[in-house]
């Protein structure tokens, strides 16, 4: 009867839990597909559900166990001393899994990102970093899905740097070669027009804060000048704004005779 009442309980939690995250998943659907932010409080209600069942499925086996010792007639004092020796060995042998536990408390606690969010993770002995979208975060460890598909598993104490480029509002930067024997100032006004007509165009209105701007001149190479456009966007939407301005941009530049060397990768960045 303990144990069937144990299993009872833990369905009931993975039950509530799956029920939880289906609604909050449908009000995420439904905001992506209407083009619009997923609020803070739902992504990180997503997240909260997934850690409050997994604590609950450990803390029922852990009573289980307990209430089943003491049902068998063992006595848990004899078991004291035992358990000390077992614990000293776990615990050099679990410190990873603990630290894990540790770390993702205090993700949680901390608010540090949440299910939905687009984030890039530095990793311990690795040159590169992870960049992906979180699909799932427990207390032990964070799962993205990256670009090409790839499901990432991160321990949460192997993340020594956490780079959330969807918190609050992100920024677009695009960095345009324009060559230094070509008129600057055309130039400049060229891609002003363009970053204001996308501003005002219905389709991505809602996804610029502000107004884009040139910044003008940002680097000087051999040959060519790097001209940069700002853009202030939706948390998130940093890479498709980005991606437009681009296009845009190589457009209206080769409409306007406006030779230039291949386009360089503008850096996206995200902030509060």
């Amino acid at each position: 009867m303990l144990i069937l009442g144990a299993a009872l309980v833990i369905r009931f939690a993975h039950w509530v839990g799956a029920v939880r995250r289906r609604g909050i998943d449908a009000r995420i659907k439904e905001a992506i597909e209407a083009g619009n932010v997923v609020a803070e409080a739902e992504k990180r209600s997503r997240a909260v559900s997934e850690a409050v069942e997994w604590v609950v499925v450990a803390l029922t086996f852990f009573i289980a166990t307990i209430v089943a010792l003491e049902q068998l007639g063992v006595p848990l004092t004899t078991l004291v001393a035992p358990a000390t020796v077992i614990g000293i060995g776990l615990g050099f042998g679990a410190q990873q899994m603990v630290g894990d536990l540790l770390a993702g408390f205090f993700l949680f606690a901390e608010r540090q990102y949440a299910f939905g969010d687009v984030i890039r993770l530095s990793v311990p002995g690795s040159a590169q970093s992870v960049t992906g979208t979180v699909e799932e975060i427990t207390l032990r460890v964070t799962k993205l899905r990256t670009a090409q598909g790839e499901l990432v598993i991160v321990p949460n104490s192997a993340m020594r740097q956490v780079t959330n480029l969807s918190k609050d509002w992100s920024r677009s930067v695009i960095d345009i070669p324009v060559p230094v024997d070509e008129d600057l100032d055309a130039v400049t006004h060229l891609l002003r027009e363009v970053i204001d007509t996308m501003a005002e165009d219905p389709t991505w209105r809602g996804l610029i804060i502000g107004d884009p701007v040139v910044a003008g001149v940002e680097s000087i190479e051999m040959g060519y000048v790097q001209l940069r456009l700002i853009a202030r966007t939706l948390p998130g939407k940093q890479f498709e704004v980005g991606r437009e301005i681009r296009l845009r941009a190589a457009t209206a530049l080769r409409a306007a005779g406006v030779t230039s060397p291949p386009m360089a990768d503008g850096a996206t960045r995200g902030g509060r």
